[in-house]
């Protein structure tokens, strides 16, 4: 098969490797649809230590069944492999699995690729009327879904009360403002310093985006981005009482003003990923059309990833998301 693949820093190649054999249980899906995620950049600049090179990146993918008995099949991918049988995953928290394992990650190939094997208990089969290329973004979309779904339950008032903002304007970012409105949140504004991305957001329904510096208060905030400057600003923002649900994973430390949080009392939540059970919902919010038309996105040749990586790299893409097409 043809994958690009992670060689070196700021360098993927698009060549021939291995196809994937599919063992007990599992699936081998031919790729139609791979989306570039944060986490894909951060390990294509070299900052992801769990993703060393060489490696097939990529994990939110949507596709067609080769063989089997889900020969045919269209599907989107839950990228997160858990054991199914710790406390975590028995009690509906399996993103916590310790034994958890998504592709992209070492020993698993990701989805940059023609194909890709999956466990079946991972896939969700998508609807004929409903475009690979929107299935394909369950998994980013899933993110915000979880992150929403714990930050309404810690917030001390309905979220259609809540003056509510995400910090970045990525796919997670608008995903997570979706998933507020879906969830009943009526105030929600997108902070995104990229004017030329801020004014394709400012063609999405259900939120307005905004520059840095321009929102003084928030019940909730959502970090999508995940740096220092990103986690002070949510500290500074966030009312007496609010809440912070922190997604991004751009760096490690710094930020948070610990003080202010700690006076007042101030709710921080780290939220990774999503369960089975979120990806499901979400996965059914897109096919039924809750979540919008998900028309943000630009297609790209995967052949062509090595561009698509340095046009991201470089601030000249507009759209929250380049999805890859083998």
């Amino acid at each position: 098969m043809k994958a690009l693949v992670y060689d070196d820093v700021e360098t993927l190649v698009y060549r021939v490797m291995p196809d994937p054999v599919p063992g007990a249980g599992q699936s081998l899906i031919s790729i139609e649809a791979s989306g570039i995620c944060g986490s894909d950049m951060h390990a294509f600049l070299g900052h992801d230590e769990r993703r060393p090179a060489p490696l097939i990146l990529g994990h939110e993918a949507a596709g067609v069944v080769m063989g089997g008995a889900l020969d045919g099949t269209r599907v989107t991918i839950n990228p997160l492999a858990t054991c199914g049988l710790c406390r975590a995953c028995k009690s509906g928290r399996d993103n916590l699995c310790p034994d958890r394992m998504i592709i992209s990650m070492p020993p698993r190939e990701g989805a940059f690729s023609d194909y890709v094997v999956m466990a079946n208990r991972n896939l969700v089969t998508v609807p004929d009327d409903v475009p690979l290329t929107k299935a394909a973004l369950a998994e980013p979309l899933a993110c915000g879904w979880h992150a929403v779904r714990l930050g309404a339950a810690a917030l001390d008032m309905p979220l259609a009360d809540a003056q509510c903002v995400v910090v970045g304007g990525g796919a997670i970012g608008v995903g997570a403002a979706l998933c507020l409105r879906a969830f009943g949140a009526t105030d929600i504004k997108v902070i995104e310093p990229n004017t030329l991305r801020r004014a394709t957001l400012d063609m999405i329904d259900g939120f307005d985006a905004v520059a840095p510096g321009t929102v003084e208060q928030a019940d909730l905030v959502i970090d999508g981005v995940g740096y220092a400057a990103t986690r002070a600003d949510a500290t500074a923002i966030t009312r007496p009482g609010g809440v912070i649900m922190h997604i991004g994973l751009g760096e490690a430390t710094g930020g948070l003003d610990i003080r202010r949080m700690t006076l007042q009392e101030i709710t921080f939540i780290g939220t990774y990923t999503y369960t089975a059970e979120d990806f499901r919902q979400t996965a059914a919010a897109i096919f039924d059309g809750r979540l919008g038309p998900l028309d943000w996105t630009e297609e790209r040749p995967l052949a062509d990833g090595q561009q698509a990586f340095a046009d991201i790299r470089a601030g000249v893409v507009a759209a929250p998301k380049i999805i890859l097409r083998p």
